[in-house]
Parts: structure tokens; sequence; C-alpha cells
């Protein structure tokens, strides 16, 4: 059974930091790309950013410069390291983990992350 676990949301003010854990367990974490998505209230869930198994990243243009997303394989977590966080960016934070050629993708409860003064 495939288990994911967020953590490290929080209420922070605008130009602060937070970092959220991701840790999974009931796959070979290595063989899965890794992605953070956010669900704003009246919005549709979006992507944040993705790592694949061999490490490349990706981001959405309005978080590019200020978000990092790692993995660690040996420790089956993946990362988001948020900086200069923003009012907007306030959302619950989603972990997913998936294989597009197995036709998987798994989902974590997700964490509250709130920008605000």
């Amino acid at each position: 059974q495939v288990q994911l676990v967020e953590s490290g949301g929080g209420l922070v003010q605008p130009g602060g930091s937070l970092r959220l854990s991701c840790g999974s367990s009931g796959t070979i974490f290595r063989l899965y790309t890794m992605g953070w998505y956010r669900q704003a209230p009246g919005k549709s869930r979006e992507l944040v950013a993705t790592i694949t198994s061999g490490g490349s990243s990706h981001y959405s243009d309005s978080v590019k410069g200020r978000f990092t997303i790692s993995r660690d394989n040996t420790k089956n977590t993946v990362y988001l390291q948020m900086n200069s966080l923003k009012p907007e960016d306030t959302a619950v934070y989603y972990c997913n983990q998936g294989r597009v050629d197995l036709g998987v993708a798994y989902w974590g409860q997700g964490t509250q992350v709130t920008v605000s003064s």
C-alpha cells in the first residue's frame, strides 16, 4: 500500500520561507517522478514543481526562482524549499508520486501553507 505523508506547512509572513517534506512508503521510491501541487480556495489544483527519477526538475512560472524541489532516495523523501513567499502562495500543498509508463499516480493528504502578515 502506497502512502505519502506531507509535513512542514504552516503560517509564515510574506517574504518568509518554509520547507515541505513528503515521505513515501510502499514503492521503489527512486523509480518514480515526484511532484508538488497546490490548490487554493475556489481554484483548481495546479502543478508547482516536479522532479524525475533522474533528478531533472521542472517548475511552474509562478514559483520559478523562489522554490526548489529536491529528493533524497535514501530517505524516500521529496522536499520543497519555498523562499520569498507571497500571499498568493497560500494553498493546500499536495505531494504526488507517479509513473506515466505504469499509469499510476498517488497523492498525499495535503498540508496547509498560509502566507499572511
